[in-house]
């Protein structure tokens, strides 16, 4: 059983940054696809980010690209997400993802769920 436990949330000025940590249980993390969600109050939740098993490949969502930023430490068993140039619009709970058994990177297909973590952009 793997277990995805996210961590780095908080409050943020609109334009500042945070870096969000998703850790891994399981020697198999290196295998896995690893993405990140958001889900807004009201809203359903969408794909902000994801990174193949190497590393090699990262995929954004059109309006994250340039001021997101994914990356995974394989020896740490972590996945991360800097978050620069922050808007109001991405105040959310960020969850991370892992191990991808169905469909494309930006859909729910993954087989784990963290429980989320906040993130509020004030204006």
């Amino acid at each position: 059983q793997v277990q995805l436990v996210e961590s780095g949330g908080g409050l943020v000025q609109a334009g500042g940054s945070l870096r969000l940590s998703c850790a891994a249980s399981g020697r198999t993390f290196r295998r896995y696809a690893m993405g990140w969600f958001r889900q807004a109050p009201g809203k359903e939740r969408e794909f902000v980010a994801a990174i193949s098993w190497s590393g090699g490949s990262t995929y954004y969502a059109g309006s994250e690209k340039g001021r997101f930023t994914i990356s995974r430490d394989s020896a740490k068993n972590t996945v991360s997400l800097q978050m620069n140039s922050l808007k109001p619009e991405d105040t959310a709970v960020y969850y991370c993802a892992g191990d991808l058994k169905s469909g494309s990177y930006d859909g729910p297909g993954y087989a784990y769920w963290g429980q989320g973590t906040q993130v509020t952009v004030s204006s």
